[in-house]
């Protein structure tokens, strides 16, 4: 087995990734559930394939995921080397970023390798600026 590097940490986390498209949203206060069961990526330090299931809730606010573009972008993980944490926590970043939601939550369920599984879970709620509470 490879030994652990630094390298292994950030590994992915700044990879280019097919964009994520949006569409103008037409309705307000509603929650949307994505599940995507095939999720794949490769471990950086051992080079095994990951296998899991990625599932994302958000409420939109201006914009909701074109779930194409979305496939395509989850679909570039298959070859990527990213550690679990790394892929929940980009997988958010890209979605926020893309999106810009009222709030998002992407959870990574794992499938067991070597005797252990794995779920993360990466929150994202912006915080009320003291304007807005007034």
């Amino acid at each position: 087995m490879r030994r652990y590097m630094e390298d292994h940490a950030r590994a992915g986390i700044n990879t280019p990734l097919p964009k994520i498209e949006c569409f103008e949203n037409q309705f307000k206060n509603y929650e949307i559930t994505i599940s995507i069961p095939e999720y794949t990526s490769v471990c950086p330090k051992s080079g095994l394939p990951d296998f899991g299931t990625i599932t994302i809730r958000y409420i939109p606010d201006q914009w909701c995921v074109e779930l194409k573009s979305l496939k395509i972008y989850i679909l570039a993980y298959r070859n990527l080397g990213i550690f679990y944490e790394n892929a929940v926590n980009r997988i958010l970043r890209d979605f926020v970023s893309a999106s810009k939601p009222v709030r998002a939550v992407v959870t990574g369920e794992f499938n067991v390798r070597g005797g252990m599984k794995s779920a993360i879970e990466a929150i994202y709620q912006p915080k009320i600026s003291s304007k807005r509470r007034k």
